[in-house]
């Protein structure tokens, strides 16, 4: 990181909070990063290159953002929270390569920024969300660093046979690698929250994977809807019957009874494919 302004603290935090009089909102998982070690390491596995456009989202008051800005060309800060703008812009005011944009991560094309690189500290339930968006619908940003809950980190990043291995990580694994960086402090942020919290990297794959995305999403949803059972039942509904299902699974390389935990990315891709062979590969 190149010497900028200097980072925000937990007693700057706290003063610009009062100063605006802004109690943090639970609804938006407001848990501001004030350990400025912490923003340096999010930095730090972020790779920024001097000529990145960094998306920042979730900016709140600038914490984070002021880090990026020291070594992005350009930082789009997204905040959804209207009560913060004016002390963001306060906060970001010596950074003239931030631009602020006040709307909601979930409604917005995340793609429209020109961004590369997505940087964030993500409230645990619209983190999966937003990363899959980003990956689903903004295929200029082949980057993704993010701060959310450890139990939600730790399923985007989980392989074939782990506990945590599900939708979440297979839908991530089409479109990228996600890895577990890093655990993070709860002391780390205000107010300090009753979770515990990692940084996930994802780096998108550089060629996309040749399957029908609906397919893909019917597949993997219908194997783990019921993970107790095999796969040979479990995928009945969207074979059409269980013999269906049977031959899809031994057309694929599967053994019918095999559980949904089992698979790895390519036999998913597999299934995909043979449920609709006739449907464009995209």
């Amino acid at each position: 990181m190149n010497e900028g302004p200097a980072l925000l603290g937990r007693r700057r935090v706290r003063e610009l909070l009062t100063s605006a009089a802004v109690r943090p909102r639970k609804k938006w998982g407001q848990n501001f990063v004030v350990d400025p070690n912490t923003i340096r390491k999010v930095v730090k596995a972020a790779e920024i290159d001097a000529g990145d456009v960094v998306l920042e989202i979730g900016a709140g008051l600038g914490s984070l953002t002021l880090g990026l800005a020291s070594c992005a060309t350009r930082v789009v800060a997204l905040e959804i929270d209207a009560r913060l703008t004016e002390s963001l812009r306060a906060v970001v005011a010596q950074a003239p390569n931030v631009d602020i944009v006040e709307g909601d991560a979930l409604k917005l094309d995340l793609g429209e920024f020109g961004a590369g690189n997505l940087v964030a500290n993500l409230p645990y339930n619209i983190a999966s969300t937003v990363v899959l968006k980003t990956l689903q619908e903004a295929p200029g940003i082949s980057r993704l660093t993010v701060m959310c809950q450890k139990e939600v980190g730790d399923r985007m990043a989980a392989g074939a046979g782990g506990k945590d291995y599900g939708i979440t990580s297979v839908l991530i694994a089409r479109h990228g690698r996600a890895v577990v960086v890093a655990r993070i402090a709860r002391n780390a942020f205000y107010p300090v929250p009753n979770v515990d919290s990692v940084i996930v990297k994802v780096v998108r794959h550089e060629a996309p994977i040749a399957v029908n995305d609906e397919s893909f999403k019917r597949v993997v949803k219908a194997a783990f809807a019921q993970r107790r059972k095999g796969l040979r039942s479990s995928l009945a509904p969207v074979a059409g019957n269980v013999r269906a299902a049977e031959e899809l699974l031994t057309g694929a390389g599967i053994r019918p009874h095999a559980r949904a935990e089992e698979l790895d990315l390519e036999q998913f891709v597999a299934l995909a494919r043979g449920l609709t062979p006739e449907l464009p590969r995209t």
